[in-house]
């Protein structure tokens, strides 16, 4: 009963634990220089390198990092698309100028084409200081800074366009340099045009522009150049050069006949223009294009009308377009899918029980079954109460993710034990209730008395708790069926993700609360006896081995330095829960002197624990598995390899199964080989928003994640517990 009770209240601090972390996570989620979604990551950089000062060279820029095949625009967008658009909030005495645009690079989309950028983007633009600019008053015990506050709104597109938008808060010394970013600065700097000498000319020729440029120096001479007209709806963007459109040189003067768009809208006098270098021609530390504002002569045609259609037929058109009520009510609520989503959660956390983290819980669990069993009442509210916690655990954890992820925060399943604090606390409240177990100390040798006394008054509270301690060590594992479901949940309603989050508990707490109201269960159990000691002890060990577990992944999130030093600082807590358990002087003097040991520790080495090593940035030589980034995941669908990628983390149970398995198979590795499959992990240890957003386009919203990709096709998302003929079967697709 002693360590039954005491068990208890070590859930207790577990329920503590857990309110806490909706709070961290808001902490993350405060505004900040980065704004990432499913399909780009959003960066606010500076670069100042001799501060902020009058005549002082101050640039800000929004970098944009596309994932693979998404791309925002130039200026001039094309045949569909628009700018990107920045909006500045700036201290008194400092201005914004416009984007310095870097060349862009021509989309084909069908019959279209776009202008705009891939992969990695810097939109620079110049800051002005005003000769009479002061720097806002030093914070206390700060240095001075400025806030750059920025609104941006950009159109990512694939097949399909999503507008999105961020806001951007960057808080830039005054003084002292500031040039972390200046390599990205400097590569978007060699990508601007550079302005030619000589404006040139255009003349219009029927339908048909004749563009004519001079003073080309003579690293473009002879080159097939692009042509990027900044006005819009004037030419035929998706026009091929030496089909459509011709080019020709003489000596250094170049010229063009470009088409005339069928549906052109504009009618301009001067035309500014860029002609590039195809990438192919582009030299390192040469100019790669070159920006001139043409005049025009000659007479537009006149402009085509545009398409329309009758009154009555655009009437029919919006009539059609206007869903009823009832398709509007049909489609909020796609019940085959929130079904198939209940159920699979059901199952998910039904499976979560036999997770190697969860089964001691349960164990412990069991055995207040057979302490009282015979009191039939008892276990049905003792069942009650376990559920009410499991499920009320499950939506707060839920609920504080979607609240988040709504207010900009990138997180997904599993998101607490991404922080190295908690993992860390978990450690310690695991040591704790493994020594209890061992029987080193008992919790009422340590807390007041009326807090032992509650405990007897409310058992109640003390099954609910164990509860919410179930869900704190089961989270962070996705069992089958979960992973689709808690991805489609995130796209939900409030209200019907919840509800996926609520099955999942009652998952969870099924087998319990089964046994509650199945009277034959009890009988099952065997009397009370000195084997429940015996028992006890024994229980002790899976929960060192948790402890065990909690120190390695630390080790993945804070390298060798944070593993060691929280392992130093568990033997702290237990030599000072140890001297507690004396008596008389010899405790107090004994358990003073640990805890002021402990304490100088903490304060030595515990900042090892929060600190974060960088990972890896590339694979060893004759490694097989590569770190996982978008950037590496286009180049090589360029190269036309198929694409393995483990989402992966050090936390997950379900993963390192797999990983020591199916994915250490030598005939599965075999399969990789003879197909050249290109192998991928992302590892998800840490928090890292690039991850979170390629789970979210794939329709997960934890790990593990298995996705094969190949040119061509669409990708393919394996099963969470991955089996070798799984994964063969698909292999053998490709």
């Amino acid at each position: 009963m002693a360590f039954l009770r005491s068990f208890r209240l070590a859930a207790f601090l577990a329920s503590a634990l857990a309110a806490c972390l909706p709070a961290a996570a808001q902490l993350a989620s405060r505004a900040g220089p980065v704004v990432t979604t499913p399909h780009v990551r959003a960066e606010l950089v500076a670069q100042a390198p001799q501060g902020v000062a009058p005549g002082a060279p101050v640039w800000v820029g929004l970098q944009i990092t596309h994932q693979p095949e998404w791309h925002t625009y130039w200026k001039n967008a094309g045949d569909s698309g628009l700018p990107t658009e920045l909006s500045w909030s700036l201290p008194a005495g400092l201005s914004a100028g416009d984007i310095d645009w870097p060349v862009p690079k021509k989309i084909p989309i069908g019959t279209l084409a776009n202008y705009g950028y891939e992969n990695t983007v810097l939109l620079p633009v110049p800051i002005a200081v005003a000769p009479d600019f002061k720097a806002p008053a030093a914070l206390a015990g700060g240095a001075d800074s400025v806030d750059i506050k920025l609104k941006a709104s950009w159109l990512v597109c694939r097949k399909e366009c999503i507008p999105e938008d961020g806001e951007f808060l960057l808080k830039l010394p005054v003084q002292g340099s500031t040039a972390l970013h200046q390599a990205a600065f400097d590569a978007a700097k060699a990508a601007q045009p550079a302005a030619l000498a000589k404006t040139g000319s255009v003349a219009i020729e029927g339908q048909a522009l004749k563009v004519r440029l001079e003073g080309l120096p003579p690293a473009a001479r002879g080159k097939t150049l692009e042509f990027f007209p900044e006005v819009t709806e004037l030419i035929h963007t998706a026009a091929v050069q030496g089909k459509d459109w011709t080019q020709s040189w003489d000596g250094d003067t170049w010229t063009a006949t470009v088409p005339l768009a069928d549906q052109r809208s504009a009618s301009p006098t001067t035309l500014p223009l860029v002609v590039a270098l195809s990438e192919a021609d582009r030299q390192p530390g040469q100019p790669v294009a070159w920006r001139a504002e043409s005049p025009i002569s000659g007479s537009w045609p006149a402009v085509a009308q545009r398409a329309q259609v009758s009154p009555a037929l655009q009437a029919a058109l919006e009539a059609n377009a206007a869903p009823s009520q009832a398709q509007t009510q049909s489609q909020s609520q796609p019940t085959g899918s929130l079904a198939a989503a209940l159920l699979g959660a059901l199952l998910g956390g039904l499976l979560l029980n036999l997770m190697p983290c969860v089964f001691p819980v349960l164990a412990i669990k069991v055995l207040g079954f057979t302490r009282r069993a015979d009191d039939h009442r008892g276990h049905r509210l003792a069942a009650v109460a376990y559920t009410g916690g499991v499920m009320l655990s499950f939506l707060a954890l839920g609920g504080a993710m979607l609240g988040l992820r709504a207010a900009g925060a990138e997180l997904g399943w599993g998101f607490q034990l991404q922080s190295p604090g908690v993992v860390a606390v978990l450690a310690g409240l695991f040591t704790l209730i493994g020594l209890n177990l061992a029987g080193l100390f008992e919790f009422r040798m340590l807390a007041p008395s009326s807090v032992c006394s509650a405990q007897v008054q409310h058992p109640l509270a003390n099954d609910f708790l164990s509860g919410v301690l179930a869900v704190v060590i089961a989270s962070p594992c996705t069992a089958p069926f979960m992973g689709a479901s808690m991805g489609f949940a995130i796209g939900l309603p409030a209200s019907q993700a919840l509800l996926t989050f609520a099955a999942l508990g009652l998952g969870l707490a099924l087998p319990y609360l089964a046994a509650g109201f199945v009277p034959g269960v009890a009988r099952l159990l065997p009397r009370p006896g000195p084997w429940m000691n015996v028992l006890r002890r024994l229980l002790a060990f899976p929960m060192f081995a948790t402890v065990a577990w909690l120190v390695w992944v630390l080790g993945q999130q804070s390298g060798i330095d944070g593993a060691g030093a929280l392992l130093g600082l568990l033997v702290c807590l237990a030599a000072v829960v140890w001297a507690l358990t004396l008596r008389g002087r010899t405790r107090v003097v004994l358990a003073g002197l640990l805890i002021g040991v402990t304490a100088v520790l903490a304060g030595a080495i515990g900042g090892n624990v929060l600190r974060g090593v960088p990972p890896a940035m590339a694979a060893a030589s004759g490694e097989r598995w590569e770190p996982w980034s978008p950037e590496r995941v286009s180049a090589l669908a360029a190269e036309g390899r198929p694409v393995f990628v483990d989402f992966t983390a050090a936390w997950c149970v379900t993963c390192q199964y797999n990983k020591r398995s199916t994915l250490a198979d030598a005939e599965v590795l075999a399969e990789f080989d003879a197909r050249r499959v290109a192998m991928l992990r992302a590892d998800w240890t840490r928090r890292d928003p690039e991850i979170t957003a390629a789970l979210t386009a794939l329709g997960r919203s934890g790990v593990p994640a298995y996705v094969l990709m190949a040119p061509g096709k669409a990708p393919e998302v394996l099963t969470e517990i991955l089996g070798k003929d799984e994964l063969r079967a698909a292999l053998a697709r490709l």
